[in-house]
């Protein structure tokens, strides 16, 4: 057998590059754990600061020990250790990474160790969406590139409409009015206003840099030879279909929070990949709560509140009568919380209907039947967790593709309540007494519905597992044809 037969008969080698941060690398992480299993080997690109934190934070040789298929590669984000690599500093990240990482993620799969003439050679690039860079490094090397945006469909759609936005002059935002409804999103039509738009749509002109990055991003989505979405059809069908018509190959392979354990029965939940140290703590206190009494609180990995809002917030949570599990991450509060002076009456009540934690088994816990609603940024992970949960939210979105999840959860999905662009005590009390009380059972049934049908998507003959099951054989058939010097 010659050196190109063997190549051909070698396991299909795909890379993976999410984004690094907690939520693209867990999504994306476990999309590296189903292809592995699969009969593909798959390289999994960790900058160094967030690999460091999977391996302080999780069981790594335990979990990662059942996928043999599987390995790590790190490279530096380019920033200081300092850095805190919250929701404010994501253009610093992009470019530091563009910099730095980028020219030695390209000589890796170019000339280094998985190039063309190694042993084994990498077949194809699964990639962030944002790393624009990744087609420039596939076509080089005449690979297939895959972009996977871990962030919503609905979410991505939108920004893929900017152009259009801007050519019709619906951006920038002419006036004030943030409840003007949007125009120009096909099949969006009659639910976006302009504040719900993702928050760098509010830019003042057209050279902000976070509209560069995105627009940018959109030049270069149509490129790839397919997309893959943590999604799945009954949730986001039409979206899906609009996306098809700037890329027909379209993989919605999600719930991945699930789909792991309906094909392989591995119980996902039990074995976490998250980059904060969970405070299993939650689960003994929730235990002892009646049922759905709890109102969770989480505002993901990179949000960032001001001690005004946390006070708001609290002041809510206490004048709402409802137990609650509060996540206060480290770092979330500008400026910290020392110093803040804490009234009698929020410490005492937290004390006999609260528990804190710094970080949460968010799956469980959502799990849980104490459990009766979510309040979270919106961040697409915590959103789909929660659909797969059965659990109401109530949306308080920071930026990204939040403000259009929150709209859909309450305009589309009618799953929960939308509190985008305010943080008000008296708000927050009337939409938790909304979703735990007055309006309870009519959240519950549509969430419960949407939960069942989240779930039979993964299983056998289900739209997400079709759609993985073509994915798997179009990397190893695309492979083959790169191999063979196909087009």
């Amino acid at each position: 057998m010659n050196n190109r037969s063997a190549k051909i008969s070698a396991l299909p080698h795909v890379f993976i590059f999410p984004l690094p941060l907690q939520g693209p690398v867990n999504c994306m992480l476990k999309l590296a754990q189903l292809l592995s299993q699969q009969d593909i080997r798959v390289t999994f690109l960790n900058t160094q600061h967030i690999h460091q934190r999977l391996l302080n934070c999780t069981d790594h040789t335990n979990h990662f020990k059942r996928y043999a298929n599987l390995r790590f590669e790190t490279l530096p984000d380019g920033l200081p250790e300092e850095n805190p690599r919250t929701g404010d500093q994501i253009v610093n990240l992009l470019a530091s990474v563009e910099i730095v990482a980028a020219p030695i993620f390209r000589q890796m799969v170019t000339a280094g160790d998985y190039g063309p003439e190694s042993e084994a050679p990498v077949t194809c690039i699964i990639a962030d969406g944002i790393f624009t860079f990744a087609h420039g490094v596939a076509a080089e090397i005449g690979v297939p590139l895959l972009y996977f945006d871990t962030i919503s469909p609905c979410g991505l759609w939108s920004y893929i409409c900017l152009p259009k936005l801007i050519e019709a002059g619906e951006l920038p935002f002419r006036d004030d009015n943030l409840d003007e409804m949007i125009i120009n999103t096909p099949g969006m039509e009659g639910i976006l206003r302009r504040r719900d738009l993702p928050s760098f749509c509010r830019a003042k002109d057209l050279d902000d840099p976070v509209l560069k990055v995105i627009l940018k991003e959109d030049e270069h989505i149509p490129l790839a030879q397919g997309l893959i979405f943590n999604t799945f059809q009954e949730l986001e069908g039409p979206i899906l279909s609009q996306m098809s018509n700037i890329c027909p190959n379209i993989y919605a392979i999600g719930p991945l929070t699930v789909i792991e354990n309906a094909r392989f029965e591995v119980e996902t939940t039990m074995s976490s990949t998250s980059i904060w140290k969970e405070d299993m703590s939650c689960i003994s206190w929730l235990d002892v709560q009646p049922a759905r009494s709890v109102v969770y609180v989480s505002i993901g990995s990179l949000v960032i509140v001001t001690k005004e809002d946390f006070l708001e917030l609290w002041h809510g949570l206490v004048n709402s009568g409802s137990r609650f599990l509060w996540v206060q991450r480290q770092g979330s509060v500008i400026g910290g919380l020392k110093g803040l002076e804490t009234p009698v009456e929020l410490a005492q009540w937290t004390k006999e209907r609260g528990y804190i934690v710094s970080w949460a088994p968010q799956q469980q816990v959502l799990a849980h039947p104490a459990v009766g609603a979510f309040f979270t940024h919106s961040g697409w992970n915590s959103t789909l967790e929660s659909i797969v949960a059965g659990k109401p939210m109530i949306c308080w979105p920071y930026g990204v593709d939040q403000q259009v999840n929150s709209r859909y959860v309450e305009q589309v999905w009618k799953l929960g309540l939308d509190m985008k662009d305010m943080c008000d005590r008296v708000v927050i009390e009337r939409m938790i007494k909304e979703v735990m009380g007055s309006r309870k059972d009519e959240f519950l049934e549509r969430a419960g519905r949407l939960a069942k049908l989240a779930k039979a998507s993964v299983e056998e003959g289900g739209s997400s597992f079709r759609d993985l099951d073509r994915l798997v054989d179009d990397i190893k058939s695309m492979r083959i044809q790169a191999a063979s010097g196909q087009n």
